[in-house]
């Protein structure tokens, strides 16, 4: 079966998009800010699924430190540089750690949808009832209902788009294969693709691909560089995907405030939330 979701029109055959201001590339920060229940083997790529040995003390404890520690490192350094976030977020954050919460919206970060926990779309009973359960905690923790979406995992059942757009959902992450947004093809409504990414992804990156810190900040460069080179010439995104356990560890944090400072000083670059691109692709294909 060919994609569903989405004609195929390659990027060389659309009508060349320009962002705001003269921008050749939005690079959009995307913090997933998730927790791991104690008394549940699901919620943590260190986990076992199926795992009848609980808790995952050691599993459990890595999560939490993103929550405890790793993320306050993160809020001062995206405060200090002055850097458009977007937080993808499991709706059980706000009910088990308000605080976090309380300080990444007064720190202006955009909040995206990322289910009630961290458990993918097709292993729950009902998918509809957990995306609404997911937005309804969200904005009743943060006065903002999302108007975006990541499956936890980056997982969908076959219904999953249509179900979002239905519940008033404007834009989704979880597909990984564009550099620009697109629409998306549902029953009712409407839905654009934002891109995200598993490459530039410190999951991959460091948890599965066993990589040194410096890895991400080599691989930003790099696509910095292939991106404002990219015929033809068109707005693109850059997707940088980060979990405050993974790079709010003190030897990786480093290379996370340098990676900040690259694109904000690089010319032709800005840093914008995922509801900030969202807006732009609406009005610029309206």
């Amino acid at each position: 079966m060919a994609n569903p979701r989405a004609d195929f029109v390659p990027i060389i055959d659309r009508p060349p998009l320009a962002l705001p201001d003269g921008l050749r590339l939005a690079v959009m920060l995307v913090v997933n800010v998730e927790q791991k229940e104690f008394d549940e083997p699901t919620g943590s790529p260190l986990g076992q699924p199926g795992n009848k040995n609980l808790p995952e003390v050691p599993q459990f404890s890595v999560f939490e430190y993103g929550l405890r520690v790793g993320i306050w490192r993160m809020l001062e350094a995206t405060k200090r540089l002055e850097i458009a976030t977007t937080m993808t977020l499991n709706g059980s954050v706000g009910d088990s750690y308000p605080g976090v919460v309380q300080a990444c919206m007064q720190a202006g970060w955009d909040p995206v949808g990322h289910g009630y926990h961290q458990i993918p779309l097709n292993l729950v009973d009902d998918e509809r009832a957990e995306i609404r359960k997911t937005l309804h905690a969200i904005e009743r923790q943060t006065g903002k209902r999302p108007q975006g979406w990541l499956g936890p995992g980056l997982q969908e059942t076959f219904d999953t788009p249509d179900v979002l757009a239905e519940e008033g959902v404007k834009y989704v992450l979880d597909w990984v294969n564009d550099d620009q947004p697109y629409p998306m093809k549902v029953k009712a409504g409407s839905l654009t693709s934002l891109p995200y990414s598993n490459e530039i992804n410190d999951i991959g990156i460091y948890l599965r691909g066993g990589h040194k810190a410096p890895e991400m900040l080599d691989r930003v460069e790099a696509s910095l560089s292939t991106l404002l080179s990219d015929a033809p010439e068109t707005a693109r995104i850059l997707p940088i995907a980060v979990h405050p356990f993974i790079m709010g560890q003190p030897h990786r944090f480093p290379m996370f405030v340098k990676m900040l400072e690259v694109v904000k000083n690089h010319p032709g670059v800005a840093f914008m939330t995922a509801t900030q691109i969202y807006d732009w692709y609406a009005g610029a294909t309206a």
